[in-house]
């Protein structure tokens, strides 16, 4: 099996995607002769040329509006946000838009749209460049979202997220673009709602996504290491839908459960994971459910407070140490 980038994976799913269905249309900012800012789409002008890999004005509205017309009369369009935090700026076409249209049509009008957006903290950026918004898409009706963590799942739910009839919110970590891992020949692709166990373990389940599922997999080992404590992790790979089943089934053996993210932690996906926990698998848990999650705090560039926002780590080792104290 191959190594790629995060990078490069996600390229070679537009590339195979492209070449698979003519539909398929690119658009954003400097995405076409400057390859995007983190350079996913680097050569894909030169191939597809500039009717298929479309450089936009700074208008999100403007473009991604253009991309749910495009999306309701045929097309399949890729509308690229620089950064994630720009999604404020085109939230009308993305809420009232492109998430309500099939249900106010009575199914008679699709919007197979993909929204390819780079979030998270970790660069130094600031607060108005480092949100992570996967809640707010999450809790919007119509909407599916994707939250890869390696590049295997990058390229495979890409793919099938450039298959969907419906709206798709593809979130991609500024900080795992140049991660590298083995990514599956052919055309492969990962079924949205269906979460991945990355680590088995028999003591305690961690729960998370995107960047922090790295940081929970780091954590998960000093525990072995420096405490004997088997922790199993699991990736929920999308938010929308969502895998309960594969949560409760690991409950049923470790009976702890900790959920981690980097986005706030107020009304995050720690907490929808914790409650859809209570309701469905409460008699499983033998200790109450810890969460480990950005602080309710804008987001500092100077990388030590960045560092205190956001959830390091070390902060699940200490949550895990707390939940089997």
């Amino acid at each position: 099996m191959r190594e790629l980038t995060y990078t490069q994976a996600l390229r070679e799913a537009l590339s195979e995607e492209m070449e698979r269905d003519g539909k398929i249309v690119l658009m954003g900012e400097d995405i076409g002769h400057y390859g995007g800012v983190f350079r996913v789409t680097e050569g894909l002008i030169e191939k597809f040329g500039p009717k298929r890999v479309k450089d936009t004005p700074i208008s999100e509205a403007g473009f991604v509006g253009m991309a749910v017309g495009m999306a309701m009369t045929g097309r399949r369009p890729v509308a690229e946000l620089m950064f994630m935090d720009f999604a404020l700026v085109c939230a009308d076409q993305i809420w009232n838009q492109a998430a309500k249209l099939r249900s106010m049509s009575g199914g008679r009008v699709t919007v197979p749209l993909v929204i390819r957006a780079q979030q998270g903290g970790g660069r130094g950026n600031g607060a108005q460049h480092s949100e992570s918004f996967e809640t707010l898409f999450t809790h919007l009706p119509g909407m599916k979202v994707a939250l890869p963590s390696t590049p295997a799942d990058a390229k495979g739910l890409l793919k099938s997220a450039l298959r969907q009839d419906d709206p798709v919110m593809f979130i991609e970590h500024k900080l795992l673009y140049n991660t590298k891992g083995p990514v599956p020949d052919g055309d492969v692709t990962i079924p949205f709602g269906k979460a991945d166990v990355k680590r088995e373990g028999t003591d305690l389940t961690i729960v998370s996504y995107s960047r922090q599922l790295l940081f929970a997999l780091e954590a998960a080992e000093t525990l072995q290491k420096e405490h004997g404590i088997s922790a199993e992790v699991i990736d929920l790979r999308t938010t929308v839908p969502m895998d309960m089943d594969t949560i409760v089934t690991s409950l049923k053996k470790t009976h702890k459960l900790l959920v981690t993210h980097e986005s706030h932690s107020s009304c995050g996906i720690g907490a929808e994971v914790a409650m859809r926990v209570m309701e469905q698998a409460f008699y499983e848990l033998d200790a109450p459910i810890v969460r480990v999650a950005g602080l309710d705090l804008p987001i500092h560039s100077a990388r030590p407070l960045e560092e205190k926002v956001l959830p390091q780590p070390s902060a699940i080792v200490e949550g895990a140490l707390k939940l089997l104290k």
